[in-house]
């Protein structure tokens, strides 16, 4: 069986990993069928790079991502765009959508990067007690 998982590359205590098609009972850094992409936590936010339309033909013939590739896929909306594919979504569009996406990862939560962000807790208060103010003819410091 055929498993994408991730490879560590890098030096010590500088880790970073590659996307890999591998079979199931190949060693960590052992032999893989291809390369798919690179996934590095490092950054701020975390990046991930993969080639889509390789990862789409290899689960499509029956690959099964590992739990830590699954959800770093989610987290940039890859996972997404699969089940659109298996949808019946043609994949020029999907590889079209994927080439604009930014696929930047926080690494705390694990999820993309792109698009609106919820406001914080403390910018909500910030902007509540700065509305106070303004009504109370006050300043804020």
């Amino acid at each position: 069986m055929v498993r994408i998982r991730l490879q560590r590359v890098g030096a010590k205590a500088q880790a970073s990993y590659r996307v890999v098609a591998a079979d199931k009972e190949s060693a960590r850094g052992g032999r893989v069928l291809e390369i798919l992409g690179h996934y590095n936590p490092r950054t701020e936010p975390a990046s991930l790079k993969v080639d889509e339309r390789r990862l789409f033909h290899w689960i499509k013939n029956g690959a099964k991502p590992s739990d830590s590739v699954l959800r770093a896929l989610k987290a940039a909306g890859t996972w997404n765009r699969w089940e659109r594919f298996k949808q019946g979504e043609s994949a020029e569009a999907l590889d079209d959508e994927a080439q604009r996406a930014f696929v930047a990862v926080d690494p705390k939560t694990r999820r993309s990067t792109s698009g609106a962000r919820r406001p914080s807790k403390k910018s909500i208060a910030k902007a509540e007690g700065e509305k106070a103010a303004e009504a109370s003819g006050g300043s804020v410091e």
